[in-house]
């Protein structure tokens, strides 16, 4: 036996509160998509939740509420970069999506490459297999829209 076999199993990291609230959205988005629940309903049952306590529930609230009402403008920036109608894209890769355009709109403090990736890291979490990297794919374009000074200062040679 090697001193690896006796080596404690990695932890994976702690999630921050702002991670667990996006994972509470994208639960209430696609409960709101798929089951037909609408916004108070989601709201009155994510405090139910296992771990709840552990978001940041005024991000929830905020992010939630936001997609919501502004799901049409939203799909509407998603549309040009997609190669299916919006309706035919998985409920998790259309939920995903749609809080990574808003964040990029509506969250100019939040690096648009964080908003990225923790877009990807909710894919991997609970879409299918290669979801991530569409998911990756349209919202990098979406933020070359959104935010194209941003974008541009990221890629342009240092």
């Amino acid at each position: 036996m090697s001193a690896a076999d006796n080596a404690p199993a990695a932890r994976p990291a702690p999630r921050s509160a702002r991670r667990r609230a996006r994972e509470f959205v994208l639960q209430g988005l696609y409960q709101w998509r798929v089951g037909g629940a609408d916004e108070a309903a989601i709201e009155a049952y994510a405090p139910e939740m296992e771990d709840f306590d552990k978001a940041d529930r005024e991000f929830f609230t905020a992010t939630l509420r936001g997609v919501i009402a502004q799901h049409e403008a939203l799909s509407g920036r998603i549309k040009a970069h997609i190669d299916r109608p919006f309706g035919e894209l998985s409920p998790v890769e259309a939920s995903v999506l749609l809080m990574g355009a808003y964040e990029l709109a509506n969250h100019p403090e939040t690096p648009y490459r964080v908003i990225i990736n923790e877009a990807i890291e909710l894919t991997k979490a609970f879409g299918g297999t290669d979801g991530h990297k569409y998911v990756n794919g349209v919202l990098d374009k979406v933020a070359a829209g959104t935010r194209p000074d941003e974008v541009a200062a990221r890629r342009a040679p240092r």
